[in-house]
């Protein structure tokens, strides 16, 4: 049987280091504020957004909900951002994407403050993460860095593969393994022999949005797996992009769909919040 890597397991470890960093800073007359925003009422988006405050009111950081309608304007949007900008007691600001399909969500990115850009998507955060400069890191990502070094999976030297080039997990993921001298591969939907591909991974990290497209014969014997879709099946289950049923056997260690990845995003939102406070 593989190891099964536990993203609450994790994701609970960081939260309760976070915690005592926080009550330090609280010490010391700092004080942690983290101001959501969210547009419209995505029923997804909700939860995600009732689980960012939830982490919030566990580590002691503060927290802002900004809940607008869905017929609320760009140029709101923009003012409402940069009156954040400006507002000292405000450490990080978070724009919940999706976002309606009337407003841009790049303008809205770029209009954050970068020193308060916990989620990591700003131009300039990307731009420090590809230089090895220090900035925000996109949270999903930096993330599973944290699970595979928690689980006392070294990177360094290893064939890992990135299937998916997104800009929120596979572009910066493919980055962060770079940093953590991984030997690197990003794959995608145009990649030809994409099971050639995969099957020389020592690490294979799944961001493709497609409900159980890696299947055992994508899979080397003994890989380390990480699998970040999530979708519900035609039973209304919960599965990922990983055939789990058929991988597992094959590899070392995998993340489970749900319980794997995403406990961890939450995590080092919260881990980007208390930085954006002790930087400010």
């Amino acid at each position: 049987m593989p190891h099964i890597i536990d993203g609450k397991a994790v994701s609970a470890m960081i939260k309760k280091e976070l915690k005592g960093k926080v009550k330090e800073l609280k010490e010391q007359g700092i004080s942690i504020c983290l101001a959501v925003i969210q547009v419209g009422n995505d029923p997804a988006s909700s939860v995600y957004v009732g689980n960012k405050k939830k982490a919030c009111a566990y580590i002691g950081i503060d927290s802002l909900a900004y809940e607008l309608p869905e017929e609320t304007t760009q140029e709101e949007l923009l003012s409402l951002v940069g009156e954040l900008n400006r507002k000292e007691e405000v450490n990080g600001i978070l724009v919940q994407l999706p976002l309606p399909g009337h407003i841009d969500e790049n303008a809205v990115i770029r209009a954050i403050d970068p020193k308060k850009d916990v989620d990591g998507f700003h131009p300039q955060s990307v731009g420090a993460l590809c230089i090895g400069q220090p900035g925000f890191v996109s949270c999903t990502p930096a993330g599973i860095i944290q699970l595979l070094k928690r689980s006392g999976i070294e990177i360094a030297g290893k064939e890992c593969v990135v299937v998916g080039r997104s800009n929120i997990v596979g572009k910066p993921m493919a980055l962060l393994l770079l940093r953590e001298n991984g030997t690197v591969t990003v794959a995608h939907s145009r990649t030809k022999e994409l099971e050639e591909v995969t099957k020389r991974a020592d690490i294979l990290i799944v961001a493709v949005g497609k409900p159980k497209m890696i299947t055992r014969e994508f899979v080397k014997e003994g890989a380390v797996v990480i699998d970040v879709g999530i979708h519900r099946n035609e039973d209304n289950k919960l599965c990922g992009d990983v055939d789990f049923d058929s991988v597992a056997p094959v590899c070392s260690a995998i993340t489970p769909v749900p319980g794997g990845v995403g406990p961890m995003t939450i995590a080092m939102l919260m881990h980007n919040c208390v930085e954006a406070g002790i930087l400010q």
